[in-house]
């Protein structure tokens, strides 16, 4: 079977403008770390898809049935993740948030025609309504295996699926420099994409149970305040040296730099219930950053957010979802969702008519209205009374 890629589908590899997968990372020697430089906003999108039995609605281990019928053309895009229950769906390198539509509308429809040959179907929620992490299987892998005998019962449950956006930036130094001053954003990321709100077959009263369970790990959650490429990869090479990661690979903040791709990468997301909600989140994502950029180009003053403020306001995201009322960082008023979201908007439309985005940021505008998806699992449960018809529907209404 085959697949028409798009257009601009690159030659070289997934997310990083010359990355290919069969390349080592770049390791120029010790204590080093290049930043592969972008000089355009570039998009990179992963997405993180639950696999469900079409018949019991339950996580399954099904993600090496999947990788053994990919047609050639998607390996390396379509990829397994520490558990067997999850498939992980990558972009190639697109310019515009239209880019990332097409390319994975067509690769969403591949996985979803081998999904139904094999009796899956794909859940696109941060946690599973039902299903147990102690009945899945890890996958097969040296570095998961390490993984697990590191972090062990951490890592065995870490049954989640999240959204990670990569955009393209210039330099290390004012990757680092974004990350920090996007983490006052980060809470109302995660607002807008709360789509956890079961765990172990119960109700957890959070919108976000998914970012409880990412934050367990040593290097997860919220990052540490760093203020040049020199100090990250300070941090970085203190962390291998001492025994503490053994990657850098092992750092999951909810952003952090990507040196081999040339990206500031956010991972704070749930997975949102619908690819026209990722889209739309990818669209607020690539203008933050982008504006963030610009910010910096003309040499602003540095607002400092103080570390607690984004603390509580992932607080607030994580467990009243769009509902949440935010403390504005400037202001330290308290703001609901709506007009956080509404505001922001606002201040990134000139952003997004130069990025060719705008129809897909304004979507951002209709998710914070709600209800969010970890309200619509919680009202569909409460209808059907039923978590297997729960899944079923958002599984069908999801399909593209």
């Amino acid at each position: 079977m085959s697949v028409p890629l798009p257009q601009n589908f690159p030659a070289t590899g997934t997310l990083g403008p010359s990355m290919n997968p069969s390349e080592p990372a770049s390791s120029p020697g010790p204590g080093k770390l290049l930043f592969r430089s972008n000089e355009q906003p570039s998009l990179g999108v992963e997405l993180e898809l639950g696999l469900v039995d079409a018949q019991t609605m339950a996580l399954r281990s099904a993600v090496q049935d999947i990788l053994a019928q990919i047609p050639s053309e998607l390996e390396g895009y379509v990829k397994p993740e520490l558990m067997q229950c999850c498939v992980e769906l990558n972009t190639g390198v697109c310019l515009t948030v239209s880019q990332v539509e097409q390319d994975l509308r067509e690769k969403l429809q591949v996985v979803q025609e081998l999904c139904d040959r094999i009796g899956v179907r794909l859940w696109w929620g941060g946690t599973h309504p039902f299903s147990s992490w102690h009945d899945q299987q890890v996958t097969p892998n040296q570095r998961y295996a390490m993984l697990v005998d590191l972090l062990q019962e951490m890592a065995r449950r870490l049954v989640t699926f999240g959204l990670h956006v990569h955009v393209g930036v210039d330099s290390g130094d004012k990757a680092v420099m974004i990350c920090d001053r996007i983490m006052q954003h980060l809470p109302t990321l995660l607002a807008l994409s709360c789509s956890s709100p079961f765990w172990e077959g119960r109700p957890t009263g959070l919108g976000s149970m998914r970012s409880k369970i990412m934050e367990g790990l040593p290097t997860a959650g919220l990052p540490t305040l760093m203020r040049n490429w020199s100090e990250y990869v300070w941090l970085v090479n203190h962390l291998v040296e001492t025994g503490f990661i053994n990657t850098i690979r092992e750092i999951w903040w909810d952003v952090r730099p990507h040196h081999n791709f040339g990206t500031v990468e956010v991972r704070v997301c749930d997975m949102p219930g619908n690819l026209d909600d990722v889209l739309a989140l990818t669209a607020l994502i690539q203008c933050l950053v982008k504006a963030l950029s610009d910010v910096i180009d003309q040499g602003a003053y540095q607002h400092d957010c103080h570390p607690m403020m984004v603390r509580q306001n992932k607080w607030r995201a994580c467990r009243f979802g769009v509902r949440a009322s935010l403390v504005d960082s400037y202001t330290y008023e308290v703001r609901s969702c709506q007009e956080t979201v509404h505001r922001l908007v606002e201040l990134l439309r000139p952003t997004a008519r130069q990025l060719d985005c705008l129809p897909y940021l304004e979507r951002v505008l209709r998710l914070a209205q709600g209800p969010d998806w970890a309200t619509r699992q919680v009202s569909l449960l409460r209808q059907t009374q039923n978590p297997q018809k729960l899944v079923q529907i958002l599984t069908e209404q999801a399909r593209v």
